[in-house]
């Protein structure tokens, strides 16, 4: 008989590890990472976050984002979201975008644009202090004629608390490190030492800090062309009436281009002047809007320019609190150094005076060597000679140690 094999049926063959019957999906786990398989695989940076939307009337509210859909709204590129990424630890940065201003200044990280400010959100007291402050002076701008800006404003309040905040932890700092360092100049012991390591190494870390925040402010006031970039109120309402005039020159043209006839031969090449003086006229109010941009952003460049100068100011006295701690604490330990030199000095004299008088002793001991050794002589049949022997000997040691004494005082190795 022959053997019939039966054919391969489709359904037989074997299945690729890929392969997906209909819409059912599996769950690949890692035995050596668990946790970590094909379903929750996520996308390194598109996670999404929650931010505190505050608009220009003031109101707040809290929506979720994710890297794409901001970076969409916002306008800005990925490597500046990376600032504001509470996983990481950058320095104070203040960037002046396109469409909107990059603030991460400490615990305030935002993302201020022309209408609206995107707060990101955080367990901080800072971050609700700015919400609940930003909200409530933007209720009271609107009963009250206001010129500055909306993106200003928000800036100007990041700036406020910023500064206030460090200013509070320099002062908490100098409440308690003057006590400690007076306390450590009374008595140098290493539970002082200790504390006073502590608290400068928390004087460093916190003049890192300002100084970031010092600089950062110093380099927007040395660019104008970064001040310039923050002008987001101007930039928006200079776009919207351009392309409110473009659309109106776009209008116009095509109805002159309506009413004339087609085929009459100077009609189409007055159509075409036509052309070619819409065309120019957008070029024209497109120079012109440049040109009004680059001539009034020195007065708006000096506004910007007063406000962040008031707050350099700030900053530049904390600064200068810090300096004075850090002088304090420098001559402390100039006085500690000095106080332990003057123990060590007076240890040292104390150590030579003691080996004079070890090298006096020691006479006495050579004396007493020498009688103590069994001979015979006439010193020993007279019991007055052991007196006298006592009176040359001490007679001899005191006038070698008042010579060691005077020696000493006259090359300058113990106090006058």
């Amino acid at each position: 008989m022959k053997n019939q094999r039966s054919p391969l049926i489709p359904s037989e063959l074997p299945k690729p590890a890929s392969f997906r019957e209909g819409v059912k999906t599996y769950s690949i786990e890692n035995p050596l990472l668990p946790g970590f398989g094909v379903s929750n695989l996520k996308k390194r940076g598109h996670g999404n976050r929650s931010w505190i939307q505050i608009d220009r009337s003031g109101k707040s509210q809290v929506i979720t984002l994710d890297k794409a859909n901001l970076m969409k709204v916002s306008g800005l590129p990925a490597r500046d979201l990376r600032l504001l990424d509470p996983l990481f630890v950058y320095p104070s940065t203040i960037l002046g975008r396109e469409k909107a201003i990059v603030v991460s200044l400490e615990q305030i990280r935002c993302i201020i644009m022309a209408d609206d400010v995107f707060l990101l959100t955080s367990l901080d007291h800072s971050v609700s202090r700015y919400q609940s402050e930003l909200c409530r002076r933007l209720q009271m701008s609107q009963e009250q004629s206001d010129d500055l800006p909306f993106e200003f404003k928000s800036l100007e309040l990041a700036l406020e608390l910023v500064s206030a905040s460090l200013d509070s932890q320099v002062t908490e700092l100098e409440n308690e490190i003057y006590p400690v360092l007076d306390e450590l100049a009374s008595s140098i012991s290493t539970v002082n030492l200790e504390h006073v390591r502590r608290l400068k190494s928390r004087l460093l870390a916190l003049t890192h800090r300002v100084q970031k925040v010092r600089d950062e402010i110093e380099h927007l006031m040395d660019d104008d062309g970064d001040m310039a970039e923050m002008y987001l109120t101007e930039k928006k309402e200079r776009t919207e009436a351009y392309l409110s005039t473009a659309k109106y020159v776009d209008t116009v043209s095509a109805s002159n281009w309506v009413t004339r006839s087609a085929p009459v031969s100077p009609t189409c090449s007055s159509n075409g002047q036509l052309g070619k003086t819409s065309g120019s006229t957008v070029m024209s109010f497109d120079k012109h809007g440049s040109s009004k941009c680059s001539s009034s952003s020195g007065s708006c460049v000096e506004e910007l320019e007063m406000l962040l100068e008031a707050y350099f100011v700030v900053i530049d006295q904390t600064l200068s609190k810090l300096s004075s701690l850090k002088e304090y604490i420098d001559d402390t330990e100039d006085f500690i150094n000095i106080k332990l030199d003057n123990v060590r000095n007076q240890l040292i004299q104390f150590e030579l005076l003691l080996t004079a008088a070890t090298f006096v002793a020691t006479i006495f001991a050579v004396v007493t060597g020498v009688f103590g050794m069994n001979f015979e002589d006439s010193v020993f049949s007279h019991p007055s000679n052991f007196r006298t022997v006592l009176i040359i000997s001490s007679f001899s040691c005191a006038v070698i140690y008042i010579s060691f004494f005077l020696y000493a005082k006259y090359k300058r190795l113990l106090p006058l």
